[in-house]
């Protein structure tokens, strides 16, 4: 997963420059319908190709991304359908394309019925999230790993934030995985 934009661009680009890649937009126009599935990030780095594939006149949908784009359509990503879908944030958007498919037309990607079962679907199972944990100082978060893993040795960085998080405290996940390895070191 890359950090930031700069580097999801500089690992797209890498891509685009392989041996047999096959250009998004001529897979798309190809097949006659394409399903992309990226997250805020990787949509911006790809962006040249999904505005390519949305002049294909393909059938193209894409599940969570930056922007919309005239000749694609787009379902943003929407927290609030984790509680329906389950697991975490991070792959909140597959399962959301797997969900779109069941709510399709068979044989079609994208048509009006499709987006309005999903729409009347999604507007029925939302929840929106809201936390109530007490923020912490780096310190605090510092004194907590080296506590938590002193009497949980075998626990991972992963199982360490879900722990804090369960006892009401918040720490960002990047946050919380610079100072896990700033204290403990790399995983």
């Amino acid at each position: 997963m890359a950090s930031s934009s700069a580097h999801a661009t500089d690992w797209w680009d890498h891509l685009q420059r392989m041996d047999e890649v096959h250009p998004l937009p001529r897979i798309a126009a190809t097949a006659g319908r394409a399903l992309v599935v990226l997250s805020e990030t990787y949509a911006a780095a790809m962006h040249r190709d999904l505005a390519a594939m949305a002049t294909t006149g393909a059938e193209v949908m894409l599940i969570g991304g930056a922007c919309d784009l005239d000749g694609i359509v787009r379902v943003p990503a929407n927290a609030a359908l984790r509680h329906a879908l389950g697991g975490t944030r991070t792959s909140l958007n597959v399962r959301m394309a797997a969900s779109w498919l069941e709510h399709c037309t068979p044989g079609h990607l994208i048509t009006p019925s499709a987006q309005a079962r999903w729409k009347a679907w999604a507007d029925q199972v939302a929840r929106p999230e809201r936390y109530e944990r007490q923020s912490m100082t780096d310190e605090a978060v510092i004194d907590f790993i080296e506590q938590s893993k002193g009497s949980h040795p075998g626990y991972s960085r992963t199982r360490l934030l879900r722990l804090l998080r369960d006892q009401g405290m918040a720490c960002e996940q990047k946050r919380f995985a610079d100072l896990y390895t700033a204290t403990i070191g790399p995983r």
